[in-house]
């Protein structure tokens, strides 16, 4: 491994900052509402809150197939200087995540109905659950669009952009969130309202950067194309397209199962778990998307090298990001060990729930060394267009050792839960790192 390839280091480090500081953007974001729910008189409207979240949240992880293979392509793309191509993935994209929100909304009713059946808590819990969830609903198309747009931006080297489009998002969002919660007194419901007028007005500030940028060659595809619905719906284009994506889907259903499963296990254990819980998943998706900074930077980095079919240049980007991912890893728990009691206390006020979340505290503290690993190797397995090996990965993580390890640890109850989960994590690494050390030569 060359450690003295100075010159790669910083391309690392160009990508990766304006990633790591945009990805930890949104689950601050996060803190915030559950700081402005978790300061209220009950815990149900944090849980209420937390639940309905998840119900969005978990079509919008869904769909992160849309920012994967966005961003992979379109790296890939831009490596092959293909600039038409480039345009069309983009295009493409946005059509798709419009047409996917679109559905959502269209069968909203029948998805909330079972999705809150499943996941239990008390009739508080409940109620505030279906209200958030049917105000963030409507805001899927752009957030599904935005998506698409933050991973074209990531794949044609706009770190920056992406870091600058995410911020101004966010800091619409936290306005409306202390103004609708702490001004208005609305509760769960100016939480939803604020994030829903912070995606769409995240949407109009994306196509605006998209267009200021890069306005000569969309005119330019726009003028050389002479039919445009019949280049982005060209069928065999599409049918790569949705080959890429099932792969992707799949791979993260079973990873919306897993937090999913987390969430109603914890609504099971009662409002209090869940409200603790909801501070510590928090924080584990703080420390996933700060990890996903260097992911992301060395999936645009191989995705480009596999598109200059240079095997030289994945070989080195790989063995880069892996050292700089453990060095992140090692910072994030030593952030937690030495904060973590402190970051709880800030967040809720409510006795019960800020005792039960120290009692878990030492999992945050482990998961970052778990997990590392699997953050890292999904994002070059993206940049190569390998999305069957993270599927079959996740499916073992999934059945072969989150389900079995909670059944197992069951007794143990909320740490059996915690347990299950870091095992999980863990395995997906070592499987996707054997992976590869097995076939580095084949790519």
């Amino acid at each position: 491994m060359k450690f003295n390839d100075i010159e790669r280091h910083k391309q690392l480090f160009i990508l990766a900052l304006p990633m790591i500081l945009s990805n930890i953007a949104t689950p601050l974001l996060g803190l915030v509402d559950t700081a402005v729910i978790g300061h209220l008189e009950y815990s149900y409207y944090l849980g209420g809150s937390t639940v309905g979240a998840m119900l969005i949240t978990a079509i919008t992880w869904l769909c992160g197939f849309l920012r994967m293979s966005t961003t992979g392509l379109s790296a890939q793309a831009f490596g092959k200087n293909d600039e038409k191509l480039n345009g069309l993935i983009l295009l493409r994209g946005i059509i798709v995540a419009f047409a996917i929100g679109l559905l959502v909304i269209v069968l909203q009713s029948f998805y909330l109905d079972i999705a809150l059946s499943l996941a239990g808590g008390s009739e508080q819990v409940q109620f505030h659950a279906r209200e958030y969830s049917e105000i963030r609903v409507w805001g899927l198309p752009a957030a599904l669009a935005n998506l698409v747009i933050l991973g074209w931006l990531l794949g044609n080297h706009k770190a920056k952009l992406v870091l600058w489009l995410i911020i101004a998002t966010n800091v619409i969002n936290l306005g409306l969130d202390l103004l609708f919660v702490i001004g208005f007194s609305w509760q769960v419901k100016g939480v939803a309202m604020a994030t829903l007028i912070a995606e769409y007005s995240g949407l109009i500030i994306g196509l605006s950067v998209v267009y200021r940028n890069f306005q000569a060659k969309f005119i330019s595809l726009f003028s050389s194309t002479k039919n445009m619905l019949f280049a982005i719906m060209e069928r065999a284009a599409l049918l790569t397209y949705f080959k890429l994506n099932r792969d992707i889907l799949i791979r993260t259903l079973c990873l919306e199962v897993c937090f999913i499963f987390m969430t109603f296990q914890g609504a099971r254990l009662g409002d209090d778990v869940i409200a603790a819980n909801a501070i510590l998943m928090n924080f584990l998706l703080l420390i996933s998307f700060g990890l996903d900074g260097i992911a992301n930077a060395a999936e645009v980095m191989v995705g480009k090298a596999k598109g200059e079919n240079n095997q030289k240049s994945i070989f080195a980007s790989v063995n880069i990001a892996l050292f700089w991912t453990g060095i992140f890893a090692v910072i994030y728990s030593l952030l937690f060990y030495l904060a973590g009691h402190y970051f709880i206390s800030t967040i809720s006020n409510i006795s019960a729930v800020v005792d039960y979340a120290q009692q878990y505290l030492f999992w945050i503290i482990a998961l970052p060394l778990l997990a590392c690993w699997c953050y890292l190797y999904d994002g070059i397995y993206i940049g190569l267009m390998k999305a069957s090996v993270m599927r079959n990965s996740m499916l073992i993580a999934t059945f072969g050792c989150f389900f079995p390890v909670w059944w197992l640890l069951n007794d143990f109850g909320n740490h059996g839960l915690w347990a299950a989960f870091s095992i999980f994590m863990l395995a997906r690494g070592v499987t996707l790192a054997w992976h590869y050390q097995r076939n580095k030569f084949a790519f």
